[in-house]
């Protein structure tokens, strides 16, 4: 048996010609830039999180990265988030101009340790990022309380948890901006790069509207340096046209991890903690394990497309060697990058599959 990690036909549902009749009628009209499509998309998402304002990106990094300059952090200033998180986050830290400070990971949640931040915090912090990684959100009410002692703000990374939640609310929606990616591997796929920035903040979402415009306040009036970055309408249509079922997808996404769960439980391995009050989306479900590499070796032989995500901690990237950090500097992310292997984890996927997937890594380990 093969067991892929994406499906995206299946996505589209069996209507999917509709959808590419308005794709040509957008073609051929020249509908492409801030297109009543992005704005549609952009309110149906807001009123999919509750909150007023979503303005849409070229990317989730962008998304990051605007939010921050919005808020006018920059040179100078520095910015707290996770060694284990995507290259993006840091990144967008970079591009805003602001220096990133990093705390290492929980051992049983893979996501922001918060009890490092009040030590990780000085003079020039201006904001946190946690990011709700593999589509756990992350805990928010210690974190917004730490932030407000320090008067520092809070922007979410949620490029990996879109509809997640914790006691019914969604994640992106706690901190001044939640950011989202809709890269093709996320739960809410594009067929292509795009991002988000979401808030309850007037003016903060007028000046996201104007930096990813080029700085633009009317028609060749640019007030402040922004850059380009808006969202494309053909994703903007995609995206729309997906949303209605991604809570469907999501407890789809549970189930599966559910069914892992229950036949991988007798195994010497761990899985991310979960918490009776949040609704974790499982954007990848990571099965941790000191033979990690063997393993994977031992499902991709047999199928399975079992993958490896962020196998470098951000600490040790080439990228950010200027930044100082050094080896085992960060452990808890140093040995998540050795020990976590992605499962297939698609709504779509079927009790067989799942089956073959656990009698697979059963195998590897002799039960």
């Amino acid at each position: 048996m093969k067991v892929k990690r994406y499906n995206y036909r299946q996505q589209f549902g069996p209507q999917v010609d509709l959808l590419l009749a308005e794709l040509k009628d957008m073609l051929l009209d020249g509908r492409y830039i801030l297109t009543p499509e992005v704005d549609d998309f952009e309110k149906a998402y807001g009123r999919f999180l509750g909150l007023r304002y979503v303005r849409g990106t070229n990317t989730g990094t962008d998304a990051i990265a605007i939010a921050l300059m919005a808020l006018g952090i920059g040179r100078g200033d520095e910015v707290v988030t996770q060694a284990n998180t995507f290259n993006a986050t840091v990144t967008a830290i970079r591009m805003a101009g602001a220096s990133p400070v990093l705390v290492d990971a929980d051992p049983r949640t893979f996501l922001m340790d918060s009890s490092q931040i009040d030590s990780a915090v000085t003079s020039r912090t201006r904001a946190i990022i946690p990011v709700h990684l593999f589509g756990k959100p992350t805990p928010m009410v210690p974190l917004l309380a730490t932030a407000k002692r320090h008067g520092i703000h809070v922007v979410e990374d949620a490029a990996q948890a879109h509809g997640a939640r914790i006691d019914g609310r969604r994640a992106g929606t706690f901190g001044i901006a939640g950011c989202f990616s809709f890269h093709p591997s996320k739960n809410l796929a594009a067929a292509g790069d795009a991002g988000a920035v979401a808030t309850d903040d007037l003016q903060l979402a007028q000046k996201v509207d104007m930096i990813r415009s080029l700085g633009q306040q009317s028609q060749n009036e640019h007030v402040v340096a922004g850059m380009n970055s808006r969202l494309d309408a053909f994703q903007a249509r995609v995206l729309s046209w997906k949303l209605p079922r991604l809570d469907e997808w999501s407890s789809q996404r549970r189930a599966v991890a559910s069914w892992y769960r229950q036949r991988l439980a007798d195994l010497p391995v761990s899985f991310q903690e979960e918490h009776p009050t949040e609704e974790h989306v499982y954007h990848l479900f990571q099965l941790r394990t000191p033979r990690r590499d063997a393993l994977q070796r031992h499902l991709v032989q047999a199928g399975v497309d079992a993958v490896v995500r962020y196998p470098m901690p951000i600490h040790l990237q080439k990228s950010f060697a200027d930044c100082g950090w050094k080896a085992g500097e960060f452990p808890v992310a140093e040995q998540l990058a050795q020990e976590l292997l992605c499962l297939p984890v698609r709504p779509d996927l079927s009790a067989a599959e799942v089956d073959y997937v656990a009698n697979c890594v059963r195998s590897f380990f002799g039960a």
